[in-house]
């Protein structure tokens, strides 16, 4: 079980009541993984819902056996792994650390029979997922709008 002050620590779970958090507490474990471990794979299927309290964690996709690029990275207070939070989700990117990490971590089981158990609790879930999601939607479309305005082509077009 986690105590409830290290959840707190995680902006996804600040905006929660107190006994949601004591719901979600003994759900969850924490894990102290070495730099470069690697959490999970892209593609593989979701297992574990992940929050950091210490460390950081780059989320990148291999473009080649040669190339890898980072989509992203997860700093303490965050989380990640959120394909986790759907039945059939797949990881859409790499984890690995870049540092010695603490992890919490929500087996997707468990938490999802929670959410169903628990409708205020899986709609608070819910709506910090789709928070995150759009704040991600968000950032990578800024992304693709910069790399598109930077193509040699399409720069000449611009007024």
């Amino acid at each position: 079980m986690v105590p409830i002050e290290d959840l707190k620590k995680i902006r996804f779970f600040r905006q929660l009541e107190s006994g949601i958090l004591e719901k979600l507490a003994p759900l969850c474990q924490v894990t102290i993984f070495s730099e470069k471990t690697i959490l999970f794979k892209q593609g593989q299927k979701a297992e574990y819902f992940y929050a950091l309290l210490k460390g950081k964690v780059l989320l990148e996709i291999e473009l080649s056996q040669d190339i890898s690029v980072s989509l992203d990275a997860a700093e303490a207070g965050e989380v990640f792994g959120w394909p986790a939070l759907f039945e059939d989700g797949r990881y859409t990117s790499d984890a690995v650390c870049t540092e010695p990490c603490e992890v919490i971590q929500f087996p997707k089981e468990r938490l999802l029979e929670q959410m169903q158990r628990d409708p205020e609790l899986g709609f608070q879930i819910a709506k910090g997922a789709m928070a995150l999601l759009k704040e991600k939607l968000e950032k990578r479309t800024e992304q693709f709008i910069k790399v598109l305005s930077m193509h040699p082509n399409l720069r000449e077009l611009s007024p």
